[in-house]
């Protein structure tokens, strides 16, 4: 096969008229040739940092809407799914993967559970994790999250990162807004990478101490506009990600969205290619091929160096997609799950008011951060409820693996007028999260979950609407268009209800995220990531 265009060739930073021939996933030839071919060649884009899971899609079903966009490989932390099925769910998402024509490169997850402080469905301990850093199927040991546990030397974090370092495979960080000294020691005990950095100085810090930085656009956290005015003079040690990528967010684009966001802000677009499409592969030890000759064919053909339209995906020399349409085809697989509870009551989630100010948590449009508030709480009866006017609504977050009584706390900025909206993917433990204007709508909307063993759902009265996620409680078992539509229709009811969010359901799954400061909510109780430990929900007077 040979196929001509303009050869962008991002390590020489020049672009030239040319062909290249393949034969058996290989690039054979590459060779200058004049032409009238009015197209760009490249290598294909990278996510390197996601999560598949937070797409609701299979891998497979991942891969087939990742490809119209030209990605052709990604750095995937199973660690959503771990944290309901263990290292079944690893092995899950890496058999799923190998069904289709996609390069998956799965890490081992470090964090599960992610804290002490909630309920998960499963544990992976360091010896679980030597067993899965010892597969040629793991490429690196993903994000620390425990950076407190690195910093104070706790033991079984240590013993992760020293297999890590064993087997010569990679260490992802997670250490939102540490710098200093203890920065100083999160990366000298061989972190490599951070994806969480969210201002420029943070970010600036970790590059100057060696760290890769990932510069993050997702569906809920967005650091785009506040680091990517670093990537000119430090492009050799930056990468973009999603990490986590909702459905029909993914429809619309990818990676390609960051290059033409980043070439419009006048960035070389040399520089913004490497970031895209070579630094993952070289930091990783990636499976992808660039445009060399020997090398596997993963490139693809775009109609410009602007818009990156993609006209064209390979992938081992293979056409899996053309002007929007992906030719990866879906395939069976089973549908593994954790639900262990019954219905609840709407008296589960009452509270006796005991205080003249609460502890609320202020939710912040487009960050995984909180802030902690101290605010007067409206009663009812002597009890605790959601004051619509001043938009400080109830959230709770209910334990699926057994039957304990709900945690239960206030929000405030998701500015819902009627109904409730709940989910069972709430990172990192995947318990059901629910936020509404009443108990019982809050109690109906829990119990829809529940009813389906996973899902996110919509709820106002006798107009409900549903996504189930059967497999773990926390992915589809459709494919994108599918799952797209739904969430997009769940997603506009929330908006309906008066969500100003621009992701409510996102933004509502790490509300139970302990990891990322400062306040969260999880099935054991409010707690403070700067405190690092629970709070009470009433103030001290």
């Amino acid at each position: 096969m040979r196929i001509q265009g303009k050869i962008v060739d991002i390590e020489n930073r020049r672009i030239f008229k040319g062909e290249i021939d393949l034969a058996d996933g290989k690039i054979i030839a590459i060779a200058e040739v004049d032409h009238n071919v009015d197209q760009f060649i490249l290598p294909g884009f990278i996510d390197a940092h996601i999560h598949i899971e937070s797409s609701m899609l299979v891998p497979s079903e991942f891969a087939k809407i990742a490809v119209t966009h030209g990605t052709v490989a990604t750095v995937s932390d199973p660690h959503e799914i771990a944290n309901v099925l263990g290292a079944d769910g690893v092995a899950f998402m890496i058999d799923n993967g190998k069904k289709t024509p996609f390069k998956f490169h799965f890490g081992a997850p470090s964090c599960v559970p992610a804290t002490t402080f909630e309920t998960a469905g499963a544990t992976i301990d360091s010896e679980g994790v030597r067993k899965l850093l010892s597969s040629p199927d793991i490429y690196y040991l993903a994000e620390m999250m425990n950076y407190p546990g690195v910093i104070f030397d706790d033991r079984e974090v240590h013993k992760k990162l020293e297999w890590a370092r064993h087997f010569g495979k990679p260490i992802d960080g997670h250490a939102p807004g540490l710098v200093g000294d203890d920065l100083k020691k999160y990366v000298s005990a061989g972190i490599t990478t951070d994806h969480e950095c969210f201002t420029y100085a943070e970010a600036a810090e970790k590059l100057e101490l060696g760290m890769k930085v990932i510069v993050r656009e997702g569906s809920a956290a967005k650091n785009f506009d506040a680091l990517i005015d670093l990537l000119d003079e430090n492009f050799g040690n930056m990468m973009f990600c999603s990490d986590d990528k909702h459905p029909d967010d993914l429809l619309l684009g990818h990676i390609n969205r960051l290059c033409a966001r980043a070439v419009a802000k006048g960035i070389d677009v040399f520089k913004v290619l490497q970031v895209a499409c070579l630094n993952p592969v070289s930091h990783y030890g990636m499976n992808v091929g660039g445009l060399t000759v020997g090398a596997s064919a993963d490139f693809i053909v775009v109609g410009d160096l602007i818009d990156f339209n993609v006209l064209e995906t390979y992938i081992d020399g293979k056409l899996v997609a053309k002007n929007g349409k992906s030719f990866i085809e879906s395939v069976q697989f089973d549908k593994p799950n954790n639900f262990a509870i019954g219905p609840k009551k709407i008296a589960d989630f009452e509270v006796d008011a005991t205080s003249p100010k609460i502890r609320v948590i202020e939710a912040l449009d487009g960050q995984l951060i909180t802030n902690e508030l101290h605010l007067a709480p409206k009663v009812t009866d002597g009890r605790l409820v959601s004051d619509i006017g001043n938009d400080i609504l109830k959230i709770v977050v209910v334990n699926r693996y057994r039957e304990v009584k709900p945690a239960v706390a206030f929000i405030k900025n998701f500015g819902l007028k009627k109904g409730a909206i709940a989910g069972s993917v709430a990172h990192d433990s995947h318990n059901i999260i629910a936020i509404g204007v009443s108990d019982d709508e809050i109690c109906a909307a829990v119990n829809l979950i529940i009813e389906n063993k996973g899902g996110v759902c919509a709820v106002d009265g006798t107009n409900k609407k549903v996504l189930p996620l059967p497999i773990a409680g926390i992915i589809s078992d459709k494919d994108c268009v599918e799952t797209g539509r739904l969430y997009q229709e769940i997603d506009a009811m929330a908006k309906d209800f008066g969500s100003t969010l621009k992701a409510p359901f996102m933004t509502l799954s790490f509300m139970a995220l302990l990891v990322i400061p400062d306040l969260k909510l999880s099935d054991l109780g409010l707690f403070s990531g700067k405190k690092f430990g629970f709070q009470n929900l009433n103030c001290a007077p």
